[in-house]
């Protein structure tokens, strides 16, 4: 049994066999394999091994003939390894003494023979681990008659473990048959993490190399709710995160009823909590665990996976669904923020290899760029409004030029609209989001521009602190304690309280219910959260007063390191929210 740790990104705990992505791309069986047909598996076996050699002799042939003897020894190589006497014997053995299936067998041989050459301290040997993950993929497509399973085509209960997972691999988990998913890469506010929370799967990132480690079919315990990642677990271990599973289901059950009526704090103001949500179908769930509204609406998400750009009755219909959800309460939709790791397939032709993409065309710069694009789903939310409370926002501004040049985009659409006579609401409220310390500084002056702000902490903290959020090598530097990152917040509070604006925390900073109190203290009175989040920040903002948060604030004040504050923080929650106020 190993036990490996990463970062916790979406509560839970999945228990069940694993789908080792990117290295294996097919389910692996791992049924005992009878006595009576054990010699049936050794013949199916040398079949496939057969086939594979007879591959890599033909592409030996073809390097030779049109690149050379140098480049044809490569193959030449593979191919004395897969008809190595010592390799089949192990296999075999696996087989005949302890029954495994060929694919089973096959693989964990191999992946030992990786990992070893991936320990040897020699870069050149290291290197030639790939080499035989690729003979392992080429054996597995024969033994499995070369079937091959994608993410989206899953038959059976899975646990996802993969090198990484991009947003829109993410958006397509099938969650009736992905349990959870581990990743080697991946920071805790990466929008793969982000993701993982809305579909509410089980899942772990940054957990460093395990993927040798491990063959398809292995059993393997994700706990979410810890980081842990737990290979081939005991018998015992099973049993005790069996209950451990019960009881978060339990519990998660018992939270949905925290949600239900208004947050009001002890000395009588109502606090308004919105859900966060990246899909449609999400809003029935923000509705059913509470929330007031929805407060961000990650709309880049409508293209990830599409072969070609959204029409604007694809817009339109995913709007309507979640305004006809809430109806007159408050729906927030933001434009297109598509960034580095979020890259539609319909839009890759935007993206140039760039040194530093989270400086480049992203998030209302390829709005603008590609105004078309912005003119449809603008189109599209304006005819959406006519139905319900929407308000518009836009990502990432900058300056405000930038953001009057998208209001200008804005008006032009409204006009064109009612040229054309199609019904639509061109009253809306038009607000950005404040990521960019350069927006936050200059938050006086774009208050006499905006009609709402909503500060987006996720990229706040990262471009202030210059770490990337979606790094594990710099995860210790990205810390919304610190006090630059608090005084940037706090002056945009100050500046939409002076200018009579409404404002809202959409990051994971307000989620996350240690910086609660330090928020409302500050002046915030509308935090919008991931949608599991929206019973227990109701519960906790029930059980503070105003005059507390502002007395916390002040202390937070005077503390200038970024430990310190998360410290203490960490103790007044035990104070606001004790364990007997949860289920």
């Amino acid at each position: 049994m190993q036990v490996r740790h990463g970062i916790a990104v979406s509560p839970g705990v999945a228990i069940g066999p694993a789908f080792v992505l990117g290295v294996e791309d097919f389910r692996i069986p791992k049924d005992s394999v009878s006595i009576d047909a054990v010699n049936v598996e050794v013949e199916r076996l040398h079949a496939a091994l057969e086939k594979v050699a007879q591959e890599i002799s033909a592409n030996e042939a073809l390097a030779a003939k049109h690149l050379g003897k140098e480049y044809a020894s490569i193959f030449g190589a593979h191919l004395q390894f897969v008809r190595d006497p010592k390799l089949i014997e192990q296999i075999e053995r696996r087989i005949r003494e302890d029954h495994e299936s060929p694919e089973h067998a096959s693989s964990q041989v191999l992946r030992r023979y990786a990992k070893e050459l991936q320990h040897l301290g020699d870069q050149y040997l290291a290197e030639r681990a790939a080499d035989i993950f690729d003979l392992e993929r080429s054996l597995l497509r024969h033994l499995l008659g070369e079937q091959r399973e994608e993410l989206s085509h899953l038959t059976t209960e899975v646990i996802v473990l993969a090198y990484n997972l991009t947003p829109s691999e993410t958006a397509g988990l099938n969650r009736k048959f992905v349990q959870g998913f581990a990743t080697e890469k991946g920071g805790s506010t990466s929008h793969t993490a982000i993701l993982a929370g809305a579909l509410e799967i089980p899942a772990i990132v940054g957990v460093g190399d395990f993927l040798t480690d491990i063959s398809g079919g292995e059993t393997v315990i994700l706990d979410g709710n810890e980081g842990r990642l737990i290979i081939g677990p005991d018998e015992k271990t099973l049993e005790k995160y069996r209950l451990i599973k019960e009881r978060f289901q339990s519990k998660s059950q018992a939270l949905r009823k925290l949600g239900v009526g208004q947050a009001i704090t002890t000395d009588g103001v109502s606090i308004e909590v919105c859900g966060n949500i990246e899909f449609p179908e999400e809003a029935i769930q923000c509705k059913e665990r509470g929330a007031d509204g929805i407060g961000l609406y990650r709309t880049e998400f409508l293209y990830l996976g599409a072969m070609g750009e959204r029409s604007e009755e694809d817009h339109y219909q995913a709007y309507r669904k979640v305004i006809d959800t809430f109806g007159e309460r408050p729906v927030t939709i933001r434009t297109l923020d598509v960034g580095a790791d979020k890259i539609p397939g319909a839009m890759k032709h935007v993206y140039n290899e760039v040194s530093n993409p989270e400086l480049g065309l992203r998030s209302i710069r390829v709005s603008l760029e590609y105004l078309e694009l912005f003119k449809t789903q603008l189109r599209a939310i304006l005819r959406a409004a006519v139905f319900g409370n929407a308000r518009v926002m836009f990502p990432l501004i900058s300056s405000i030029g930038e953001f009057r040049q998208a209001r200008m985009v804005f008006r032009d659409v409204c006009e064109d609209l009612e040229e054309q006579k199609i019904e639509h609401n061109p009253h809306i409220p038009v607000g950005m989001m404040v990521e960019v310390p350069s927006a936050a500084i200059m938050a006086e002056e774009f208050a006499h521009e905006v009609d709402f702000f909503s500060i987006g902490t996720n990229d706040l903290i990262q471009y202030t602190l210059a770490a990337d959020r979606s790094d594990p090598m710099v995860a210790k530097y990205y810390n919304g304690s610190d006090p630059s990152v608090l005084f940037l917040v706090r002056r945009v509070l100050f500046a939409a309280r002076d200018a009579k604006l409404p404002v809202a925390v959409c990051g994971q900073m307000s989620s996350n219910p240690m910086f609660v109190p330090l928020l409302l203290g500050m002046g915030l009175r509308n935090l919008s959260v991931t949608p599991q989040s929206v019973p227990i920040i109701k519960q906790l903002v029930r059980n503070i007063s105003i005059t507390e948060c502002e007395e916390l604030a002040q202390k937070c004040y005077q503390l200038d390191l970024a430990r310190d504050i998360e410290t203490f923080l960490r103790g007044e929650l035990k104070r606001f929210l004790p364990d007997r106020d949860l289920p």
